[in-house]
């Protein structure tokens, strides 16, 4: 069964860093790009970050560059995101996402809450 699970948030002071997983099953995960996308109360779903399935090329939302890295873990089957120096504005919940042969798939969300 296709699975990704998502884990490392929490609640941190504006200036902290999180890092991010995402353990995925039950599909070729080295074969498909990965993606972290959030959503904050009131917003829709936006990208964050991605990542080509070899690791070799990635891209971020403007707001995250120099502060977010996406890497991942092929041997492991993870994806991390590393995020440093938070702000309040990053306090959202964040997903795991992938595009598959026929439709997108999703973890479960964890929350980051970035507040003093």
């Amino acid at each position: 069964q296709l699975q990704l699970v998502e884990s490392g948030g929490g609640l941190v002071q504006p200036g902290g860093f999180l890092r991010l997983s995402c353990a995925a099953s039950g599909f070729t995960f080295g074969a498909y790009a990965m993606s972290w996308y959030r959503q904050a109360p009131g917003k829709e779903r936006e990208s964050v970050a991605f990542i080509s399935p070899n690791g070799g090329a990635t891209n971020y939302e403007d707001s995250v560059k120099g502060r977010f890295t996406i890497s991942r873990d092929n041997a492991r089957n993870k994806v991390y995101l590393q995020m440093n120096s938070l702000k309040p504005e990053d306090t959202a919940v964040y997903y795991c996402y992938f595009r598959g042969l026929r439709r997108d798939y999703w973890g479960q969300g964890t929350q980051v809450t970035v507040s003093s």
